[in-house]
């Protein structure tokens, strides 16, 4: 049985902290040579992931040091570069090359959201997914989801042909009214659908949790790590084929393969404690920001928009001061919109950047 643990590329170490494209290759060798070793083999890429840098570690640290039938990859058609029907071609065989791969085993419409879905619909790329199936260019193929419940019911609903689909889940987002995990899941399950989740640690914040939250698992099993929880809660749920973690170091990645290689599910009673742990964080984070980088990439002021929030959210101000060495302040924020467009989670950051700038400034 295929191991549910999947290796996300996006939060990789690196060379240099503030440039997020300067990825330790030979570090990250270590950590999949591991990960492959424990057993686990799915890994998970996408176009804009580390500053465009990823699809190329794949090629550096798996393509070429490790037979095709030892891994498994998925990576990603981005909405932002599409502006004619070429691009889709044009991105996806640049993608192949830059992996160095002949094909995906997985390959998905990236982050679609009820912002987003026009341009996917405008150039016609749910078809052209089934044709790249049909090629043999890629082996199942679907979506990663950042909207409502209810357009994720309309699109199953109108390509009932696509195999798999990657949601947000979460302990925290559960039952989140802006995320909505719960419905978003439950409609996957109801239209038979693989599920693949995405930001199961809530981009690090369910590891680095209030002491309070930390004292009930440790209580509950002193053996097992604080993110373990979060992994093991969208592990256990119906139709999940395969949770991806964001590893930035050799020691998450001997935790997360520790665990899950025997993966047991929560129990009735340690899935209520995660949901209980959810409501204790949900009450203490201003911010609800996963660091996922997408803001960054479209800010014309080069703004370190999710770590100020991190900053903010742990009223950590030397924090922010050092940031601002190498991005520009919080109060540098044009207005221009861009980051909102790009967030996944529809935050209003130029909000946010106003709070950050009057805590901190």
């Amino acid at each position: 049985m295929t191991k549910k643990l999947g290796f996300g590329l996006m939060r990789l170490p690196l060379t240099d902290p503030n440039n997020n494209g300067s990825i330790d290759i030979e570090l990250l060798k270590q950590m999949v040579d591991v990960f492959l070793q424990r057993g686990f083999t799915y890994f998970d890429t996408a176009w804009m992931y580390c500053d465009g840098q990823s699809e190329y570690a794949v090629n550096e640290a798996l393509t070429k040091r490790y037979p095709r039938s030892a891994f498994t990859v998925t990576s990603k058609l981005p909405n932002g570069p599409l502006t004619t029907l070429e691009d889709r071609d044009r991105i996806f065989y640049e993608q192949l090359r830059k992996t160095g791969l002949s094909y995906f085993d997985y390959y998905l419409l990236h982050a679609i959201g009820d912002q987003n879905i026009e341009r996917f619909e405008q150039f016609d790329c749910f078809r052209w997914l089934m044709e790249k199936k049909a090629q043999g260019l890629a082996g199942r193929i679907g979506f990663s989801f950042h909207g409502t419940p209810e357009l994720l019911d309309k699109l199953l609903t109108k390509y009932p042909q696509l195999d798999v689909v990657q949601l947000q889940i979460n302990y925290l987002d559960w039952e989140s009214e802006k995320v909505r995990s719960r419905q978003c899941h439950e409609i996957a399950v109801r239209h038979g659908k693989d599920i693949i989740i995405m930001e199961p640690v809530r981009g690090g914040a369910l590891a680095d949790v209030p002491e309070k939250v930390k004292m009930m698992f440790k209580n509950a099993d002193s053996k097992l790590s604080v993110p373990s929880w979060a992994i093991r809660f969208a592990a256990g749920l119906e139709n999940v084929i395969m949770v991806l973690s964001g590893m930035s170091n050799l020691e998450q990645v001997l935790d997360n393969t520790g665990y899950m290689s025997d993966f047991k599910p929560l129990t009735d009673e340690e899935f209520k404690m995660a949901l209980f742990a959810g409501e204790i964080i949900s009450g203490q984070a201003e911010i609800a920001c996963t660091g996922c980088g997408y803001c960054t990439e479209r800010c014309p002021k080069n703004i370190a928009i999710g770590q100020y929030f991190g900053a903010l959210n742990k009223k950590d101000k030397p924090r922010y001061d050092a940031l601002t060495a190498y991005f520009g302040k919080a109060s540098d924020c044009i207005q221009c919109g861009q980051c909102e467009k790009a967030c996944p989670q529809q935050l209003p950051i130029r909000g946010y950047l106003k709070s950050v700038a009057e805590r901190f400034e």
